[in-house]
């Protein structure tokens, strides 16, 4: 196998510039020997489908790109690295935050956290309008091998404007309304928002998770509870296809707090991906 071996500098091909691209992701600054990286990325004014409400799950898709690549570039000669963990926590007042200013985008600026060994852990800051309001964090694991060489893309054929939804910008489908609980968000194949190895990309998939989970804690609430932390574990690759979807159910729904589940369940119906999600009032 022919190792597609990327230097300090190039991007990580866990999120390729596709995914950048369509989501409005754009580098402030970058460290090689540090190890740093500091990234902006449009969020105020993407809804949940569900709900209709701001989300916080889109941080994920910022969180997995400046935590992915600070990872990347410490992996050691001949390696790649694929994400286990993602954590995105937000404060009290991060809502409000991102409501106040929807056109102020969030800015994210991670670092390695401890050395390299069995697995390599990034933290990261998040930020708006100056402020701190969160923050997150990646962990991955460092393989040998890799993928043979880019994969083909065309253009995309994506037009994002101002009204352009989330739901959109993510290739999913909402459901018309919970089964039996449950709240459905389909993921419909697009290689825009695949990773090198054509699956969906961490922080999207992350996104969708929180998304119906969200949904489900949030079901038939009067006053919203909003999400205050995603915990997510990547068990094996998660592929689009016609089956592919995400599933929230609540755990617990109590006076101020609530716990919610979810998983990416990939088009050969094997569980990908699981999260949990806690809100608050």
């Amino acid at each position: 196998m022919t190792f597609f071996d990327q230097p300090a500098g190039r991007q990580d091909p866990e999120t390729p510039e596709s995914v950048i691209t369509r989501f409005g992701i754009q580098t402030l600054d970058e460290n090689f020997t540090e190890f740093t990286v500091v990234a902006s990325m449009p969020v105020g004014r993407l809804l949940n489908p569900f709900t209709g409400m701001p989300t916080v799950g889109p941080l994920a898709i910022l969180v997995d790109d400046v935590g992915g690549r600070a990872n990347f570039y410490r992996r050691g000669s001949g390696q790649w690295t694929v994400s286990s963990e993602l954590t995105v926590e937000l404060s009290p007042d991060g809502i409000e935050s991102l409501q106040a200013a929807p056109d102020e985008p969030v800015v994210a600026s991670s670092r390695p956290l401890g050395p390299q060994g069995a697995t390599l852990l990034a933290i990261c800051t998040i930020s708006h309008r100056g402020s701190t309001i969160g923050g997150g964090t990646v962990r991955t694991v460092a393989i040998t091998g890799g993928p043979e060489g880019p994969i083909q893309r065309g253009p995309d054929s994506l037009v994002r404007t101002p009204e352009t939804s989330l739901a959109e910008l993510m290739s999913s489908e909402a459901s018309n309304g919970p089964e039996s609980g449950t709240y459905r968000l389909a993921q419909r194949p697009d290689p825009i928002i695949n990773n090198l190895i054509g699956i969906v990309h961490g922080g999207v998939s992350s996104a969708g998770l929180e998304l119906v989970a969200s949904a489900a804690i949030n079901h038939e609430q009067a006053e919203p509870l909003r999400t205050a932390s995603i915990r997510v574990n990547f068990l094996r690759p998660f592929f689009a296809g016609a089956q592919s979807r995400y599933e929230g159910t609540a755990l617990r729904i109590g006076k101020n707090s609530a716990v919610g589940d979810a998983r990416a369940v990939g088009d050969d119906g094997k569980v990908a991906i699981i999260a949990r999600v806690t809100g608050y009032r």
